[in-house]
């Protein structure tokens, strides 16, 4: 496995990326309706393109295995293939991204209860929890930091 930062964002690598997400939201989010993964999904690219830091690990093929994003020190995405779940890919991504960067908050859909799991199995604790996400959304939201 292993872990580079993506200097050129191009149609095809944020194309490869967006199925990366469809595919580990299908398994991680099942609070989400078809048309909310179809609305969130078309504002993806967009936020592919404009996170600062944009990290992805490779199989040993070359495809992709996750990625994340950080902005400032705040991990904005994190993203993992379904079947490369368990494997200690995420681990890896989110110490990738303390080193690199000192990302040491996140914010994560409470109702993500695998996703709040992990997060406090890497050290994170909610300082803060909001009603509705940041687009108004009735999907709680955590705040967590190390």
């Amino acid at each position: 496995m292993e872990i580079s930062i993506v200097e050129n964002r191009t149609p095809q690598v944020i194309g490869a990326l967006l199925q990366l997400w469809e595919a580990s939201v299908r398994v991680t989010h099942d609070f989400l309706t078809e048309s909310e993964i179809a609305r969130i999904g078309a504002y993806v690219p967009e936020a592919l393109q404009g996170v600062c830091h944009l990290a992805v690990a490779k199989r040993e093929d070359g495809s992709l295995a996750a990625f994340l994003g950080v902005e400032e020190r705040r991990i904005e995405m994190l993203f993992v293939a379904p079947e490369e779940r368990g494997k200690g890919i995420g681990r890896a991504l989110v110490s990738f991204a303390a080193e690199q960067f000192s990302a040491n908050e996140v914010t994560v859909n409470e109702q993500n209860a695998q996703a709040v799991g992990f997060y406090e199995k890497m050290g994170f604790v909610p300082y803060r929890r909001t009603q509705t996400d940041e687009q108004g959304g009735s999907y709680p939201l955590l705040y967590m930091k190390r």
